[in-house]
Formats: C-alpha cells, structure tokens, sequence
C-alpha cells in the first residue's frame, strides 16, 4: 500500500452572508482573513491548516445542480469546528458576543478534554477546546 500524506487541509465553511460571517470569525479569532475576495475568505489557522467561508450561492454555481440547495438545511448543523486553543472561555465568550448561540458552556468533557460549544451564524457547531492537565 502506498503511503500518503496530507501537507495543508483547507475546512471550508458554506455562509449565508460572507460578510457577516467574516466580520464574526474575525471577531471569535482575533485576527484577520489572509485572503479575502468575492466567494471565499481564508483564515490561517496553522501553517498546514486553513478555515475557509465560501457563499452557499457560490459552492452552488461552481458545482450547479447535481448539489442540493443549501438552503434547505438552514438552521441544521452541517459540520463541527472544534479548535484547540489557549483560553477557551475567552473565545466561547466572543462567539457569544458576535452572535453564537450557547449550546453547552465551557466543562470538562469525559475524553479528556475542557470545551464549550455554541452554534455560529450559519448553524455550525463552533467548539473551543484545552486538553485537560
């Protein structure tokens, strides 16, 4: 079997409203995308891993009908972004102040890890997360 790595992941998000949700990762984050234009915004998250934001309108007119509407799934979770970081309280706490819904406060977690959960513009699950010393 051929062995095989990954050198850089790219997470993309589909939004609703590209600008709102960039102004709320920069926000949650605080830093700014390294990219942003017209369809995508990308922020850096480590030398091998990306968070991207693409429109819904925009993943629908480059893959066109064969994928369903997005907007049928409004208000559902989609996908979980679970980010280990320093301080989770801090950034549950801003994703709370940009507008996240609170889905479970910060709490150690039975897999050893301390996390909070909430819900950010578009329904994703957002998790911030330590590992517990």
């Amino acid at each position: 079997m051929n062995s095989m790595s990954v050198n850089k992941t790219h997470f993309i998000l589909y939004v609703k409203d590209q600008a709102q949700s960039t102004a709320f990762y920069t926000h949650v984050l605080g830093f700014h995308p390294a990219l942003h234009v017209p369809g995508m915004t990308e922020f850096v998250l480590s030398e091998s891993s990306i968070l991207g934001l693409m429109p819904e309108v925009s993943i629908k007119r480059l893959l066109g009908d064969r994928l369903p509407d997005l907007a049928w799934a409004a208000g559902i979770p989609r996908s979980e972004l679970y980010l280990y970081v320093e301080h989770p309280h801090d950034y549950h706490q801003r994703a709370l102040a940009a507008g996240a819904i609170e889905l479970s406060g910060l709490a150690d977690r039975d897999w050893g890890d301390r996390a909070a959960y909430s819900l950010d513009l578009d329904s994703h699950v957002l998790a911030f997360a330590e590992k517990i010393a």
